[in-house]
């Protein structure tokens, strides 16, 4: 809660974008803010993969209602539709691409500029519908959990009561972590983004991210209501589900709905509902990322961001076909762990030390509080959460996963080749902390931008600060 008000209240505050937003407060921060899109800019390749997936999944509900009798046709549905391997295996044909994959892929990316394509009014018409579709769905799923469950007390018990033995576990916590980074944008430069475009008095920084922090945090737990009971009404339990999202999705989930009734009419209605509902999650996500990197973008170089909105995404769209082949399931897979257990929580610690060390946070406090009456936040929370709490669980939850890094070889996955994980593990890595260092350099070193440099580091002069 406290990096999301961080956040938000630099981007009201400065109207900018994340990198530009921070250089307001200080140039050497600028990169700090590159390093947040770098981290979009990944996050989205794999939430337009996943987009095109759900949506895949909505159109196979009539193949599942009429072939997927089994528990094994239905696992077992997803993967041979997209002919992954789960392998980065480079031989066997790997860069052949499903034809219904590809155009899946192509309605997904139109699907994500369609929705930003005239700027934020329009975004906030499409949420009106993304937003409340998948709670009602939720919610009919989850009623449909609840009733004639068999197996609900195990299922509401297998959920909310800890084993507490794992709260020892360093890796349940970075997950925790990333979870919470990832669902309430932070570290992304999506909050820079957004509030950048509201003004002063039209909101309440102090309330409105308290409120978005426990929606954020309810419909996490009314998601997860739903996945248990659904599982467990199915007989399935936690020894069924997977460390990874994707096979739980994917391929565990379509097993528990193949026995969610006796009606295969009605188990392909809720396979449908399920899989839409990932849609509308996943479009949220993708073009929230998606404008977030074009608003850095524009205003950095100073040119239109619809263009800018309309150029990033045909040519995103056409570098993740490569997703499309048969070995880049288990790609995303290292993607989404290095910037899950890594890059989130390293900007996050940097970000906290900046605003915590190098600048004054009674500055971001003040912004923070503007507008506020009744309610507001008190500088003994924000200050010990800022300058002491967020660095030192930063430290501690990177420091360990490098321990355990250091005992694998510094591998995340043995089964999975050392090139990949050069390429998509510490590549990423190193472009994601170096992005705006590498940006400013090309800048530097292009004729055609040194003049808009020169006068975006140029010190205003009286008359400009007045104005």
């Amino acid at each position: 809660m406290p990096l999301l008000m961080l956040e938000t209240a630099i981007g009201r505050k400065t109207h900018k974008s994340a990198p530009l937003a921070l250089k307001a407060l200080d140039k050497k921060a600028e990169p700090l803010g590159w390093s947040a899109i770098g981290n979009a800019f990944f996050v989205t390749t794999y939430y337009a993969v996943v987009f095109w997936w759900c949506i895949m999944m909505c159109l196979l509900c009539l193949k599942f209602a009429n072939v997927a009798s089994t528990t094994e046709t239905a696992s077992s549905l997803w993967q041979n539709t997209i002919w992954t391997t789960f392998t980065t295996d480079l031989s066997n044909g790997w860069w052949i691409t499903n034809p219904i994959v590809l155009w899946c892929l192509i309605v997904a990316w139109l699907f994500i500029y369609w929705s930003i394509r005239k700027g934020t009014k329009y975004i906030e018409k499409v949420t009106k519908f993304t937003v409340i579709i998948p709670i009602i769905t939720l919610l009919i799923l989850a009623i449909k959990g609840f009733i004639g469950n068999p197996h609900l007390w195990e299922a509401l018990s297998a959920l909310f009561i800890p084993n507490f033995n794992s709260f020892l576990d360093i890796g349940l916590w970075a997950n925790a972590i990333g979870h919470s980074l990832y669902s309430l944008s932070i570290m992304l430069g999506i909050a820079y983004t957004y509030w950048a475009y509201l003004k002063k008095e039209d909101s309440n920084i102090a309330v409105d991210t308290v409120i978005v922090s426990l929606v954020d945090l309810g419909i996490s737990i009314l998601a997860s209501i739903v996945l248990f009971t659904t599982m467990y009404s199915t007989g399935l339990s936690i020894d069924n589900m997977s460390a990874s999202w994707i096979a739980t999705a994917f391929i565990i989930y379509p097993t528990a709905i193949v026995n969610l009734t006796s009606s295969w009419v009605l188990n392909a209605i809720f396979w449908f509902i399920f899989y839409f509902t990932l849609c509308t999650l996943a479009i949220d996500s993708a073009f929230a990322l998606l404008e977030a990197v074009s608003h850095a973008v524009s205003d950095k170089l100073k040119i239109d961001k619809r263009k800018t909105t309309r150029v990033l995404a045909v040519i995103m769209a056409i570098l993740w076909i490569i997703y499309t082949t048969k070995a880049w399931v288990a790609f995303i897979d290292i993607v989404d762990h290095r910037t899950n257990q890594y890059a989130f929580i390293i900007v996050g610690l940097l970000e906290a030390i900046f605003v915590g060390r190098l600048i004054k946070p009674q500055k971001v406090l003040d912004e923070i509080n503007l507008n506020t009456k009744k309610f507001s936040i008190p500088k003994w929370w924000f200050y010990t959460s800022i300058k002491i709490l967020a660095p030192i669980a930063s430290i501690f939850l990177i420091a360990l996963p490098v321990r355990d890094l250091i005992k694998n070889g510094w591998r995340y996955d043995t089964n999975y080749s050392l090139t990949s994980e050069i390429i998509l593990w510490w590549c990423v890595i190193i472009v994601i902390l170096s992005l705006g260092y590498l940006i400013n350099y090309i800048l530097r070193h292009t004729k055609n931008w040194q003049e808009i440099l020169e006068l975006e580091n140029k010190e205003p002069t009286r008359d400009e600060i007045k104005e």
